[in-house]
């Protein structure tokens, strides 16, 4: 099966933590640093500030992809490349209270998404999000597209993602 390039090194972050209370984590900022305030929309400074949409920039940026304008916004990502089905390395976009939250696809069971994604419980992991949250599915253009990988369910859906 076809792996979505920028696939590799999203998941060689998974485990990476923001720091509880006034520290960062050295590593989220360097992302910020290398994606840049511009591309971000907003000079980022501090990993307690939501970093689902810097994850996703530095992700492609791995990839020599350029995000979209004011990627630290989540549902910014719902404007970006095309349009797509669900497949392995598509970016999914979520409503959620408050806002939105972006990740990447990794697998799907019946009800649920499987997302690998940055700020989710403070982390970098592999969460369960209900479909029906799903408000966007995008791939950038000139890559070839993925399959979809379906698994069985497990695990609580997660419910907000901040």
């Amino acid at each position: 099966m076809i792996d979505a390039p920028w696939m590799t090194w999203a998941r060689a972050q998974i485990g990476t933590r923001e720091t509880p209370g006034a520290g960062n984590t050295p590593k989220i900022l360097e992302w910020a640093r290398k994606v840049g305030a511009k591309a971000l929309g907003i000079p980022y400074t501090a990993d307690a500030t939501p970093w689902c949409g810097l994850f996703a920039a530095a992700v492609v940026a791995q990839c020599g992809l350029r995000p979209p304008a004011i990627a630290i916004r989540a549902k910014q990502w719902a404007f970006w490349g095309e349009p797509a089905k669900p497949c392995v390395g598509a970016v999914l976009v979520f409503e959620r209270p408050g806002g939105g939250h972006v990740g990447f696809y990794e697998a799907e069971d019946e009800t649920a998404y499987h997302v690998l994604g940055g700020n989710q419980s403070d982390s970098v992991s592999v969460t369960r999000i209900a479909k029906s949250r799903c408000v966007a599915v995008r791939w950038p253009h000139g890559f070839a597209k993925t399959e979809p990988r379906i698994v069985k369910g497990a695990g609580a859906l997660s419910r907000n993602e901040a």
